[in-house]
């Protein structure tokens, strides 16, 4: 696929996704949220990939939300309706991903771009940016899934606070409540910050991201029973390959040479 608004790539291990419209603020337009499902599902069975990024293009916004004049004209139930579940589909080609999505927010994350944060397995925000849930300022409700992932990540008292007050989170304050996973320093470039975090991911085998992903979605059932069953069989599948036991040995030669 040659998507429009998207610029991707993947080498190394690694999906890269950049929403390409500074212009609108980065706005996640339907053909937007289109392309960004058609990119994550097209990559899914890639075997070689340990992680994949999401970022916006410039400064001022990682995604500033629901293109709004676009979706202006939705005035019939089941256009709307149409939307929410299209869209939801493009986050949901994130959140079950194989391997961890990583959000960049390079800018404000606003609205629906609050939802496409939440969605991702982690985020790590540039000093100035920004996030908030303002969809009740518009008079709507959370419509992408957003609202189930916030309320797991901080918790339903938090939720109905950012989701009612629509108030704008600053790096340190989404830190505190678990909505950033890691804050990027104010003297350095975001992009070259955020290699840095990636550095130890990459160093991780493919099959043992896939293995931790599915821990993880099974985990957000809730079905205990389940998630034990997933993670034995992601164990002994990780175990089993040739590279736990290379890695092993190397363990074991180090601590031989240690001792001797």
């Amino acid at each position: 696929m040659n998507p429009h608004y998207l610029q991707v790539s993947s080498e190394d291990g690694l999906l890269r996704v950049l929403i390409n419209r500074p212009e609108k603020r980065n706005a996640l337009s339907q053909a937007v949220l289109n392309e960004i499902r058609e990119v994550f599902n097209a990559h899914a069975a890639d075997q070689t990939l340990i992680a994949a990024t999401i970022t916006g293009a410039g400064e001022r916004c990682f995604a500033a939300g629901g293109d709004l004049k676009e979706f202006d004209g939705l005035r019939e139930r089941a256009a709307v309706e149409r939307m929410t579940l299209d869209s939801s589909a493009a986050l949901d080609a994130i959140r079950h991903f194989p391997v961890p999505v990583i959000g960049f927010l390079n800018g404000d994350a606003i609205g629906g771009g609050a939802e496409l944060a939440v969605a991702c397995d982690m985020r790590v925000f540039a000093t100035h940016s920004k996030m908030a849930f303002v969809q009740g300022t518009l008079g709507i409700s959370p419509a992408w899934g957003g609202g189930a992932d916030l309320i797991r990540i901080v918790g339903g008292a938090q939720a109905l606070r950012l989701l009612s007050r629509a108030d704008f989170l600053d790096p340190a304050a989404a830190e505190r409540l678990g909505l950033a996973d890691a804050i990027a320093p104010a003297d350095r470039p975001f992009a070259d910050w955020c290699e840095e975090f990636l550095k130890p991911i990459r160093q991780r085998k493919p099959q043992v991201m896939r293995a931790f992903k599915a821990m993880v979605m099974t985990a957000r059932t809730g079905d205990v029973q389940a998630q034990r069953a997933q993670e034995t069989a992601a164990l002994v599948e990780t175990w089993m390959h040739q590279d736990h036991w290379d890695a092993a040995a190397a363990v074991l030669a180090r601590i031989a040479g240690a001792a001797k």
